[in-house]
């Protein structure tokens, strides 16, 4: 097939089989082509992002986010266009812009938001208005597909049906079998430091359409009205908020994936088990990178001096991409001294009573500090919130902090805030009711002495000693990608990737 060979859209369905339905199989046979021919470069994508069923379901996207009801400059909401404007017109209006090639993005409205963590420092968002964060989906819906068939399968951040807990099972499969110095690295201001000129090559190696290509660069340089209101250009960066950021921060990026893993690919000096054990026979190092979004760690099979070199290396790389590792977060670490990854702290150390060491997953302190800040801003003493709100907004953070972390070694933990939580519970229900110890024991102790659970209005306090603490099974290269599953299969969870 020529490389440069167009797409042929007359062969896409033109049935009434449905947005979804459409747009779904679209993105199959985009992903189809491009990982049968890497060298290929798609032209005449432009008709595929104003395609009506690719906007009506970018629109849904954008909809469904939790940003939906917050304005970009011009003030206008999802509700606002829907209640007022319409959705069919808001659209049709959008579709002709872009046919007509008269679409010119607004610049992003910057918020700061507090990192987590409680270090104090910010983190700046680009607030796209909704016209531009449906464009951009719709452009997301269409590319996503092309690069995912040439990311390697050592990035696990905002890409569809992969997630946090794989990176860290890869971490733990890798730390077994002897990888123990880690180069635990952080890119500074990663979002805001990405060199446009080096992204835009990385993207024309498989967009070919100039449309496409324009319409992704304006993006870029939309600018920024910041909180003071001024109008700032952007020169570097992909703002932190915008939908197609996420993608292109990955394309960024997939240099240095590619770069570290190219030994393990076919043919290469680490790609077979044999080879890589006469490297250790021969004093040479193993590496494994393990990337979510712009955190990443390199595992390392060798010495301290090996991990030295590949730091250095990978600064090389980086480089030409406009980004630089961070010096004073940036670190070399053995596993038996631990390091935290994505909310775990993950350490090589002896299983108690044996001599045995194990690589243990627990949950890193900083996740444990952020939760017991929100239940104590729940709880404060002088709050008079509806008990029955209180104690649902409790029971929606703790679930979701549980289910994250529940695949760690962390049942001592989960007891120890099960603990804390009741006890900031019932101390608050004491001032804010002024009860006496007699009146708490009156209301939740049966007559036999045990006590009930917390209940206000018929709603109980989460337990979150009560969540099963299981193993994540480590997945691998056999996680499924959504664009080769059978059509049966392929739905919104699979079809598209999270949003940040």
């Amino acid at each position: 097939m020529p490389k440069d060979a167009p797409v042929n859209t007359g062969t896409l369905p033109q049935l009434p089989l449905g947005s979804r339905r459409r747009v779904s199989e679209m993105q199959a046979k985009l992903h189809r082509w491009a990982a049968a021919d890497p060298g290929r470069r798609f032209d005449d994508l432009f008709n595929l992002v104003h395609d009506p069923a690719t906007l009506l379901m970018a629109f849904g996207r954008v909809a469904g986010n939790q940003g939906a009801n917050t304005p970009g400059v011009d003030g206008i909401t999802v509700a606002h266009v829907e209640e007022f404007v319409g959705v069919p017109g808001f659209l049709d209006d959008l579709r002709v812009a872009l046919k007509e090639e008269t679409f010119r993005p607004l610049p992003v409205r910057e918020r700061k938001i507090l990192k987590p963590g409680g270090s104090g420092k910010v983190r700046k968002l680009g607030i796209p208005v909704i016209a531009d964060r449906v464009v951009q989906a719709a452009l997301k819906l269409v590319l996503e597909p092309i690069f995912e068939a040439d990311f390697v399968p050592v990035a696990y951040g905002f890409r569809p049906m992969r997630r946090a807990h794989d990176a860290i099972a890869e971490i733990h499969h890798y730390g077994t079998q002897g990888y123990r110095w880690v180069l635990d690295a952080d890119i500074e201001a990663c979002f805001d430091s990405i060199d446009h000129t080096a992204l835009m090559d990385r993207v024309r190696r498989r967009v070919k359409d100039k449309r496409v290509l324009a319409l992704v660069k304006a993006f870029l340089k939309a600018g920024v009205l910041t909180e003071d209101g001024d109008l700032e250009d952007t020169h570097t960066g992909t703002p932190q908020g915008g939908i197609l950021s996420p993608l292109l921060a990955n394309i960024a990026l997939s240099v240095l994936d590619e770069h570290l893993h190219e030994p393990w690919r076919p043919g290469g000096t680490m790609s077979t088990a044999y080879l890589r054990g006469r490297r250790r026979v021969n004093g040479l190092p193993r590496w494994r990178i393990v990337r979510y979004a712009d955190d990443f760690v390199v595992l390392v099979h060798g010495t301290q001096t090996h991990v030295e070199a590949i730091r250095e290396d990978v600064a090389r790389v980086l480089a030409p991409m406009g980004l630089r590792l961070s010096a004073a977060k940036t670190q070399i670490v053995h596993m038996s001294d631990g390091f935290d990854f994505l909310g775990f702290h993950i350490r090589w150390k002896r299983k108690r009573g044996t001599n045995k060491w194990h690589i243990y997953t627990f949950i890193a302190d900083r996740p444990v500090r952020s939760l017991k800040a929100k239940i104590r801003a729940l709880t404060n003493r002088k709050s008079q919130q509806n008990p029955g709100a209180v104690l649902t907004r409790m029971g929606q953070i703790s679930r979701g902090w549980a289910n994250y972390f529940k695949h760690a070694a962390c049942k001592r933990t989960l007891s120890s805030l099960s603990h804390f939580v009741w006890w900031r519970v019932i101390r608050w229900l004491r001032a804010l009711h002024r009860w006496t110890w007699k009146d708490v024991r009156r209301r939740f102790t049966t007559p036999d002495g045990r006590w009930r659970p917390i209940t206000v209005d018929g709603i109980a306090l989460f337990n979150l000693a009560s969540v099963p603490v299981t193993r994540y099974r480590y997945r691998g290269n056999t996680i499924p990608n959504p664009w080769t599953l059978p059509a049966k299969r392929l739905t919104a969870a699979t079809v598209e990737s999270p949003v940040r």
